[in-house]
């Protein structure tokens, strides 16, 4: 099973640190603002304060997940296509700000949707079968992350729709689960290789039989002298 280079690693673990530390300090730097009820792309929006805190957050998770995607040479091809795609529509919707009067302009939302489709459906693509493969891409789990995920996108749009108040809450829990996932994947692909040669020492361990210790080689070197002595005797 291939590795992940350690600059995939750095970046997956760089996207949910971005991502969070991104909209914290955006949020903090608006006269008002309610991060249970406001979308993160309304720190983005313009006549938002330093917009372009949130702007560059956009940009630079998106080239993270672009990163951690190529690195991911143990998952599927169409998986880390996905994720690409995903990763490129988020950026756009940096490019496609929230205007004022018009807070979901079309752009906004074309881009926006392909995104959270690209980052939510992306382990549907990803999964391996095998012995061998990292837990993180089996099947069975690869499903249930996309079920999760798609869970709390779900969350996210009905909140939109019905206007309950939560939406900031609900984009936020699924924007992390979503930027937490290759995360988890990267990290256990990168058990599976560290794992790998423990498992083939101990193989090779098990065909060449136990290694003779220098006490073991020392006992029967005395137990052959003996041998010696007595049939000297003997002969004597």
């Amino acid at each position: 099973m291939r590795g992940v280079p350690w600059w995939g690693v750095v970046s997956s673990a760089a996207a949910p640190v971005l991502m969070v530390g991104g909209w914290t300090v955006a949020a903090t730097l608006q006269p008002r603002f309610d991060p249970v009820a406001d979308t993160v792309s309304a720190l983005a929006a313009q006549g938002a304060a330093d917009r372009w805190v949130m702007t560059l957050t956009f940009v630079v998770v998106g080239v993270c997940y672009v990163l951690t995607a190529l690195a991911l040479r143990p998952a599927g091809t169409a998986g880390r296509l996905i994720l690409i795609t995903g990763a490129v529509a988020g950026m756009l919707v940096a490019a496609n700000p929230e205007r004022v009067g018009d807070p979901y302009p079309w752009g906004h939302i074309i881009w926006a949707s392909i995104g959270l489709v690209g980052v939510t459906a992306w382990p549907a693509g990803a999964w391996r079968r095998g012995s061998g493969v990292p837990w993180a891409l089996r099947p069975a789990v690869a499903a249930a992350a996309v079920a999760v995920l798609l869970a709390l996108v779900m969350w996210f749009g009905a909140e939109l729709i019905t206007g309950s108040g939560q939406a900031g809450l609900a984009e936020r829990v699924a924007g992390a689960a979503q930027a937490c996932w290759p995360l988890a994947v990267v990290l256990s692909c990168c058990r599976t290789v560290w794992a790998s040669p423990i498992g083939s020492r101990n193989a090779w361990r098990g065909r060449l039989g136990p290694v003779p210790t220098l006490r073991g080689l020392k006992t029967d070197r005395t137990q052959a002298r003996m041998a010696d002595l007595l049939e000297q005797e003997d002969v004597g």
